[in-house]
């Protein structure tokens, strides 16, 4: 399914050798060469029915792809080929590198502060009360943000890194077909995610409406549409700016992503979900038409995205990591949900989405860079010597590369990061919980376990999937951020029963 294409290797063995300064003249064969595969590339790449095989670790537009030049296109793709080989990785110093992570990272939290504080709020509202289905789109829709918004970080990141977005007409060919692509999956995953959470919600209880399975269908399609589109912009700047500003994007970009996504997310599906049920009785023809409104734009952005070759081979393999995430992301929403009905839980709402955002955040952070180390020093399917082998926790801390300095940094901002949040939240009078010592403990201890597990997965999950001729930008991500997801819930509800069990029981704050 994956091919490399290693003319280029074979073509560098033919040509006379330099000169005493370096020069190498093309002999006549290779310029003609060089000439029919610019041209050939580049009628494929501007037709919509070309037939073209390109790899998904490609990370984004190839050299000469979309590029527009007829002028001194031999001199510039020359300049390219020898440019490409020895371009190394921006060069960053421990100091830097946490604190070009540090302002993000709080930046991103609070806005999952944020988040979790209008779940607070919303969970009241009677949409909320009477299609309690509801609460199991939440982790799914706040999973877009690493399905599609972190992704799309990630690879822009990338071709940021490796020279892709030098030129403006390739760079805003990239641009507009991934925001595209983002939306007819963002479309997609927000239907799906509305089947699941109407079978998943129709199971244990036994009872089906079709009217709350229309309303949950159109809110979840809306809501996953605007967010991205919202999201989409915001992301573009963040990466055209981290790039003019010289800062890494790896390190900027999958934060900023998450710290609007939560909110914006979370504020659209309350805001639609509450009218679309002030019309159920009056107007129940609405929510269809909603629903029908936004499915009927996907075609239109499908041609968009399939103009560009990269995201016109995402279009067609890149739904299996985005489907699945959804489903992991809704299997945290079904805990949710069944753990907000119960009195003992009752100050968990607050929680989740800082616990799972920081969580999704930080493994984001930590995938992208890896990504990023394989697209500079490893050909497709080849891995370096010190991830071959059987995988042991220790080898994602502690080693001298970049990666394990930058996993140890993630680690070590889990405690204070989370400490400064729960004060955020108590200081706001929010919540069901009193900061308990106790109480304190045990959320910590739940978040660094789900931190040092995702960031275990991770190590194993980017190599892996790079063996396998699979780009982790487009792949990993989603993962991670949905097993961030089902692992956050997961551990906050056993922590909230614990305490229940133990005695620390207080749920009459923020009431």
């Amino acid at each position: 399914m994956h091919c490399v294409d290693k003319r280029g290797l074979a073509m560098a063995d033919l040509g006379p050798k330099p000169d005493g300064n370096g020069y190498r003249p093309d002999p006549p064969h290779l310029e003609v060469r060089r000439h029919s595969d610019r041209v050939a590339r580049t009628s494929v790449s501007l037709s919509d029915g070309g037939d073209v095989r390109y790899s998904e670790t490609e990370p984004m537009l190839p050299e000469g792809t979309l590029s527009g030049e007829e002028g001194d296109a031999e001199e510039k793709e020359e300049e390219e080929s020898q440019r490409t080989p020895t371009r190394n990785m921006p060069k960053e110093s421990p100091l830097a590198m946490a604190l070009q992570i540090v302002v993000p990272f709080l930046l991103a939290g609070f806005g999952t502060v944020s988040a979790g504080m209008v779940l607070d709020i919303v969970q009241h509202w009677d949409a909320f009360k009477y299609i309690t289905e509801i609460f199991i789109l939440v982790p799914a829709l706040l999973g877009l943000k690493g399905n599609l918004e972190m992704t799309l970080a990630s690879r822009l990141s990338t071709a940021v890194n490796v020279g892709k977005m030098d030129s403006p007409i390739e760079k805003w060919n990239l641009i507009i077909g991934n925001l595209a692509l983002k939306q007819v999956q963002a479309t997609v995953v927000g239907f799906l995610a509305a089947v699941a959470a109407v079978v998943l919600g129709w199971i244990p209880e036994g009872k089906f409406q079709m009217s709350h399975a229309v309303l949950l269908c159109s809110a979840s399609v809306a809501t996953a549409f605007i967010a991205s589109m919202l999201q989409g912009f915001i992301m573009v700047g963040v990466i055209v700016g981290s790039k003019k500003t010289g800062i890494n994007p790896d390190n900027v970009a999958t934060p900023i992503a998450a710290s609007f996504g939560d909110l914006i997310t979370l504020a659209i599906l309350a805001w639609i979900s509450q009218g679309l049920y002030n019309c159920l009785d009056s107007h129940p023809y609405v929510s269809s038409l909603v629903c029908a409104f936004f499915l009927s734009l996907t075609p239109v952005w499908m041609v968009i995205s399939s103009k560009h070759p990269a995201s016109r081979t995402l279009l067609y393999s890149g739904w299996e990591p985005v489907i699945t995430a959804m489903v992991i992301s809704s299997i945290g929403g079904l805990i949710l949900d069944k753990t907000v009905s119960d009195p003992n839980l009752a100050g968990i709402v607050v929680y989740t989405p800082v616990i799972n955002g920081i969580g999704g955040n930080l493994v984001a952070i930590q995938s992208s860079r890896i990504s990023t180390h394989l697209h500079f020093h490893s050909a497709p399917g080849e891995v370096p010597e010190e991830a071959k082998g059987c995988y042991y926790p220790c080898r994602t801390f502690y080693g001298t590369g970049a990666n394990h300095r930058s996993a140890q940094v993630l680690l070590l901002l889990v405690l204070p990061g989370h400490l400064i949040f729960l004060y955020t939240i108590h200081l706001m009078k929010s919540g069901h919980t009193t900061l308990t010592p106790i109480f304190m403990t045990v959320y910590l201890a739940a978040a660094l376990l789900q931190v040092f597990l995702l960031l275990c997965i991770a190590d194993w999950m980017v190599y892996s999937m790079w063996r396998s001729g699979k780009d982790p930008d487009s792949f990993s991500i989603p993962y991670l951020t949905a097993l961030g997801d089902l692992l956050g819930t997961a551990l906050l509800a056993l922590s909230f029963q614990f305490l229940w069990y133990i005695g620390d029981q207080d749920s009459d704050v923020g009431d």
